[in-house]
């Protein structure tokens, strides 16, 4: 059941409330990683999708499946593999018992995909998710079909073994809101996370919210008022990434040879009201801007060779920026 809310200001607290819940319920399984599990479910908040990048072993499939559980929705995971074919994920259309094509749904239709490393499946198959991620909906044999809402991808992508692999495209990297970076464990962590998977003890976890409420909370976020500087602010920085831009400093100029579009801009404000409501304030600031930057804008640009050659990276190009 959905809780009524006397008001927004109720209805952002309600969702700060429920934020901290379930960081507390995913933490019944994942140890540590608290910047990971906050940039998701801020994406996820803000009906975005998410690229995790890291290193196997980091439990990145493990925390799908868990926010999957605590949400209480349906989850479907996607194997990319170099002879997955499109209609293995959107589906296709089989020939009935009554001599008429029907179509036959594929594992898209559900509200969370994980889509387990995307980056070892061919471009033709990569662009399946397309308009998936973009319309929510797939189009087969000239008919449109709606997918569940919400409807979530979470990819997976591991950055040190490239034999194998297809670089996504910048237009299905630009359908990613957040591109979050996973580190390995402190020894803390990691003594902890041997400690709770080399017993027998099974850690369940309770379900917070469902699919109503978590429509209502995107509808909540986009009703989150911004200031025009705040607004000003996230556009100018994303503004700043272009090196063909106005904007743009001698540095960029000479570190990037491609930067962000406009729907990083959407990204930024989006990002920053779900940040702000879930740090407890009404109204995002230029530091909940700067807090949702780095994951946003990291796979957005491109950085020349003078970058490469000294060593910078996209986040510390982006550090500069503000």
């Amino acid at each position: 059941m959905l809780v009524n809310y006397a008001n927004e200001v109720e209805a952002a607290d309600g969702l700060r409330q429920s934020y901290e819940t379930i960081r507390k319920e995913i933490a019944k399984v994942i140890v540590g990683q608290d910047d990971v599990i906050k940039s998701v479910l801020v994406a996820i908040f803000s009906n975005g999708h998410c690229l995790l990048v890291g290193v196997p072993g980091l439990a990145k499939t493990l925390l799908v499946q868990t926010v999957a559980r605590v949400l209480d929705l349906d989850f479907n995971r996607i194997q990319f593999t170099p002879d997955l074919m499109p209609s293995d994920i959107i589906g296709s259309e089989i020939l009935g018992e009554n001599r008429a094509f029907k179509f036959i749904k594929g594992p898209v239709f559900s509200n969370i995909i994980l889509a387990d490393e995307i980056n070892r499946t061919p471009p033709k198959t990569q662009a399946a998710l397309l308009e998936a991620m973009q319309e929510k909906s797939v189009t087969a044999s000239g008919v449109t079909h709606k997918l569940q809402q919400p409807f979530f991808v979470l990819a997976t992508q591991n950055p040190i073994e490239q034999e194998g692999t297809y670089p996504l495209p910048e237009a299905q990297l630009d359908r990613f809101m957040f591109n979050v970076s996973l580190d390995y464990p402190t020894f803390a962590e990691e003594l902890q996370v041997v400690r709770n998977t080399t017993g027998t003890s099974v850690s369940e976890v309770n379900k917070v919210l469902n699919a109503e409420q978590i429509i209502y909370f995107q509808q909540l976020v986009r009703n989150i008022p911004v200031t025009d500087n705040v607004l000003e602010y996230a556009v100018r920085l994303a503004a700043k990434t272009r090196p063909q831009g106005e904007l743009a400093t001698p540095a960029v100029k000479r570190l990037l040879t491609w930067g962000a579009g406009p729907r990083a801009s959407q990204f930024l404000v989006l990002g920053a009201k779900c940040h702000a409501v879930i740090s407890g304030k009404y109204s995002p600031d230029i530091e909940d801007v700067q807090a949702v930057a780095k994951a946003i804008l990291r796979h957005r640009i491109v950085r020349s060779y003078q970058a490469e050659a000294e060593g910078l990276s996209a986040d510390q190009i982006i550090e500069q920026l503000f």
